[in-house]
Protein backbone atom coordinates (compact mmCIF):
# COMPACT_ATOMS: atom_id res chain seq x y z
CA UNK A 1 0.00 0.00 0.00
CA UNK A 2 2.67 2.38 1.07
CA UNK A 3 4.95 1.25 -2.24
CA UNK A 4 1.87 2.40 -4.81
CA UNK A 5 0.69 5.86 -2.61
CA UNK A 6 4.34 6.51 -3.25
CA UNK A 7 4.65 5.29 -6.74
CA UNK A 8 0.97 7.47 -7.34
CA UNK A 9 2.71 10.66 -5.34
CA UNK A 10 5.67 10.72 -7.73
CA UNK A 11 3.61 9.90 -11.08
CA UNK A 12 1.69 13.40 -9.93
CA UNK A 13 4.50 15.10 -9.20
CA UNK A 14 6.14 14.72 -12.63
CA UNK A 15 3.00 15.60 -14.46
CA UNK A 16 2.75 18.87 -12.42
CA UNK A 17 6.13 19.45 -13.57
CA UNK A 18 6.10 18.67 -17.04
CA UNK A 19 3.03 20.88 -16.82
CA UNK A 20 5.04 23.87 -15.34
CA UNK A 21 7.62 23.37 -18.12
CA UNK A 22 4.76 23.27 -20.74
CA UNK A 23 3.72 26.86 -19.56
CA UNK A 24 6.86 27.77 -19.30
CA UNK A 25 7.67 26.76 -23.06
CA UNK A 26 9.84 23.92 -23.47
CA UNK A 27 7.88 21.12 -25.30
CA UNK A 28 4.75 23.60 -25.32
CA UNK A 29 5.42 24.88 -28.95
CA UNK A 30 4.60 27.78 -30.30
CA UNK A 31 1.66 29.41 -28.90
CA UNK A 32 2.88 28.04 -25.59
CA UNK A 33 6.41 28.27 -26.03
CA UNK A 34 9.68 29.82 -24.64
CA UNK A 35 10.14 33.14 -26.38
CA UNK A 36 12.37 35.13 -24.29
CA UNK A 37 11.94 38.84 -25.57
CA UNK A 38 9.83 38.00 -28.06
CA UNK A 39 6.04 37.85 -26.61
CA UNK A 40 7.52 39.04 -23.30
CA UNK A 41 9.84 41.75 -24.53
CA UNK A 42 6.96 44.31 -25.88
CA UNK A 43 5.76 44.87 -21.75
CA UNK A 44 8.63 43.21 -20.15
CA UNK A 45 11.87 43.80 -21.95
CA UNK A 46 13.80 41.52 -23.82
CA UNK A 47 15.92 39.54 -21.25
CA UNK A 48 19.37 39.12 -23.32
CA UNK A 49 22.46 38.98 -21.17
CA UNK A 50 20.82 40.32 -18.24
CA UNK A 51 19.57 42.92 -19.49
CA UNK A 52 16.02 44.07 -20.22
CA UNK A 53 14.71 46.29 -23.11
CA UNK A 54 11.78 47.59 -24.59
CA UNK A 55 11.71 47.61 -28.57
CA UNK A 56 8.99 49.63 -28.96
CA UNK A 57 11.23 52.95 -29.51
CA UNK A 58 12.92 51.32 -31.49
CA UNK A 59 11.34 49.74 -34.15
CA UNK A 60 8.04 50.75 -33.19
CA UNK A 61 6.07 48.05 -32.13
CA UNK A 62 3.16 47.53 -30.78
CA UNK A 63 1.47 44.81 -28.79
CA UNK A 64 1.82 42.47 -31.63
CA UNK A 65 5.15 43.61 -32.36
CA UNK A 66 6.74 39.74 -31.75
CA UNK A 67 4.19 37.38 -33.13
CA UNK A 68 4.76 35.44 -35.53
CA UNK A 69 3.52 35.46 -39.30
CA UNK A 70 1.46 38.44 -39.58
CA UNK A 71 -1.39 38.78 -41.72
CA UNK A 72 -3.15 40.46 -44.64
CA UNK A 73 -2.79 44.40 -45.29
CA UNK A 74 -5.65 46.40 -44.34
CA UNK A 75 -4.46 47.99 -47.31
CA UNK A 76 -4.22 45.86 -50.55
CA UNK A 77 -2.07 45.70 -53.07
CA UNK A 78 -2.98 46.92 -56.32
CA UNK A 79 -2.81 47.98 -60.03
CA UNK A 80 -3.12 51.60 -59.98
CA UNK A 81 -2.75 54.75 -62.85
CA UNK A 82 0.89 56.43 -62.43
CA UNK A 83 2.35 59.69 -63.98
CA UNK A 84 5.47 60.03 -62.38
CA UNK A 85 8.67 60.31 -64.78
CA UNK A 86 10.26 56.88 -63.69
CA UNK A 87 11.61 54.25 -65.60
CA UNK A 88 9.74 50.40 -64.97
CA UNK A 89 11.37 48.55 -62.00
CA UNK A 90 11.90 51.40 -59.96
CA UNK A 91 10.60 51.86 -56.51
CA UNK A 92 8.70 55.19 -56.06
CA UNK A 93 8.09 55.93 -51.73
CA UNK A 94 5.48 58.57 -50.72
CA UNK A 95 5.64 59.03 -46.96
CA UNK A 96 2.75 61.43 -47.18
CA UNK A 97 0.74 58.77 -48.89
CA UNK A 98 2.08 56.15 -46.82
CA UNK A 99 2.47 54.23 -49.88
CA UNK A 100 5.05 52.37 -52.00
CA UNK A 101 5.03 52.08 -55.75
CA UNK A 102 6.67 49.67 -58.16
CA UNK A 103 6.46 51.35 -61.41
CA UNK A 104 5.42 49.09 -64.24
CA UNK A 105 5.65 51.86 -67.36
CA UNK A 106 2.53 52.15 -69.65
CA UNK A 107 0.91 54.77 -67.08
CA UNK A 108 0.56 52.11 -64.75
CA UNK A 109 2.30 51.26 -60.86
CA UNK A 110 2.07 48.53 -58.42
CA UNK A 111 0.89 50.21 -55.06
CA UNK A 112 1.44 48.98 -51.53
CA UNK A 113 0.45 50.07 -48.39
CA UNK A 114 3.17 50.92 -45.63
CA UNK A 115 4.25 52.10 -42.48
CA UNK A 116 6.90 54.92 -42.29
CA UNK A 117 8.62 56.71 -40.33
CA UNK A 118 7.26 58.60 -37.16
CA UNK A 119 7.47 62.38 -36.17
CA UNK A 120 11.46 63.18 -36.43
CA UNK A 121 12.49 59.92 -38.25
CA UNK A 122 11.27 60.53 -41.83
CA UNK A 123 13.46 61.08 -44.79
CA UNK A 124 13.91 61.64 -48.73
CA UNK A 125 16.26 60.36 -51.05
CA UNK A 126 17.38 58.47 -53.99
CA UNK A 127 19.24 55.19 -53.14
CA UNK A 128 19.69 51.97 -54.79
CA UNK A 129 18.74 48.24 -53.34
CA UNK A 130 22.03 47.00 -51.51
CA UNK A 131 20.95 44.19 -50.87
CA UNK A 132 18.09 41.98 -50.34
CA UNK A 133 17.82 38.62 -47.58
CA UNK A 134 15.56 36.54 -46.70
CA UNK A 135 14.39 36.33 -43.05
CA UNK A 136 16.87 38.50 -42.15
CA UNK A 137 18.84 38.86 -38.81
CA UNK A 138 18.88 42.20 -36.55
CA UNK A 139 22.07 43.54 -35.32
CA UNK A 140 21.76 46.70 -33.66
CA UNK A 141 23.87 49.67 -35.00
CA UNK A 142 26.93 51.39 -33.10
CA UNK A 143 24.64 55.05 -32.96
CA UNK A 144 21.69 52.71 -31.93
CA UNK A 145 23.47 50.96 -29.79
CA UNK A 146 25.43 54.39 -28.03
CA UNK A 147 21.67 55.37 -27.14
CA UNK A 148 20.53 52.40 -25.67
CA UNK A 149 23.46 49.91 -24.73
CA UNK A 150 20.97 47.29 -23.00
CA UNK A 151 20.03 45.99 -26.82
CA UNK A 152 21.11 42.70 -27.72
CA UNK A 153 24.26 42.62 -30.13
CA UNK A 154 22.33 39.99 -32.50
CA UNK A 155 18.71 38.91 -33.09
CA UNK A 156 18.27 35.59 -35.04
CA UNK A 157 15.94 36.02 -38.28
CA UNK A 158 12.83 33.43 -38.07
CA UNK A 159 9.30 34.01 -37.63
CA UNK A 160 9.58 36.01 -34.58
CA UNK A 161 12.00 38.42 -36.08
CA UNK A 162 10.39 42.39 -35.87
CA UNK A 163 11.83 42.54 -39.37
CA UNK A 164 10.06 40.16 -40.62
CA UNK A 165 10.07 37.74 -44.11
CA UNK A 166 12.14 39.45 -46.20
CA UNK A 167 14.24 42.85 -46.16
CA UNK A 168 15.81 44.57 -48.96
CA UNK A 169 18.39 47.32 -47.68
CA UNK A 170 18.55 51.17 -49.07
CA UNK A 171 22.50 51.83 -50.37
CA UNK A 172 25.09 52.23 -47.30
CA UNK A 173 22.62 53.64 -45.13
CA UNK A 174 20.43 52.02 -42.03
CA UNK A 175 17.06 52.13 -43.49
CA UNK A 176 15.53 49.01 -44.68
CA UNK A 177 12.12 47.96 -47.08
CA UNK A 178 11.08 44.93 -44.34
CA UNK A 179 8.23 42.70 -43.42
CA UNK A 180 6.26 42.96 -40.55
CA UNK A 181 4.13 40.78 -37.85
CA UNK A 182 2.26 43.83 -36.98
CA UNK A 183 -0.76 44.24 -40.10
CA UNK A 184 -2.56 46.66 -37.89
CA UNK A 185 0.70 49.68 -38.78
CA UNK A 186 0.17 49.19 -42.08
CA UNK A 187 -0.74 53.24 -43.25
CA UNK A 188 0.51 54.46 -40.03
CA UNK A 189 3.78 56.36 -38.85
CA UNK A 190 5.48 54.27 -36.48
CA UNK A 191 9.13 53.24 -37.35
CA UNK A 192 12.20 54.94 -36.93
CA UNK A 193 12.81 55.33 -40.39
CA UNK A 194 12.19 52.09 -42.23
CA UNK A 195 9.87 51.03 -44.13
CA UNK A 196 7.31 48.27 -43.60
CA UNK A 197 5.00 45.78 -44.97
CA UNK A 198 3.16 43.03 -44.34
CA UNK A 199 4.98 39.46 -44.62
CA UNK A 200 2.73 38.62 -47.59
CA UNK A 201 3.81 42.19 -49.46
CA UNK A 202 7.29 42.32 -48.85
CA UNK A 203 7.42 38.96 -50.20
CA UNK A 204 5.61 39.99 -53.12
CA UNK A 205 7.62 42.95 -53.66
CA UNK A 206 11.45 41.18 -52.72
CA UNK A 207 10.22 38.53 -55.65
CA UNK A 208 9.94 41.32 -58.23
CA UNK A 209 12.73 43.50 -57.66
CA UNK A 210 16.44 42.99 -57.78
CA UNK A 211 19.90 44.34 -56.31
CA UNK A 212 20.75 48.01 -57.97
CA UNK A 213 16.73 48.50 -58.15
CA UNK A 214 16.56 52.47 -57.63
CA UNK A 215 14.27 53.66 -54.95
CA UNK A 216 13.54 56.90 -54.38
CA UNK A 217 11.70 58.20 -51.29
CA UNK A 218 9.56 61.41 -50.72
CA UNK A 219 9.30 62.82 -48.00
Amino acid sequence: MTRAFALLFAAVTLLAGAGHAGAQGYPGGYQQGFQPGYQRGYQQGYQGGGQDFDMRDIMGGGPNFFRSGGGSSPIPRETVSFSGQYAPGTIFISTAERRLYLVLGNGQALRYGIGVGRDGFRWGGTHRISAKKEWPSWTPPSQMLARRPDLPRHMEGGVENPLGARAMYLGSTLYRIHGSNEPETIGQAVSSGCFRMTNEDVTDLYSRVTVGTTVVVKN
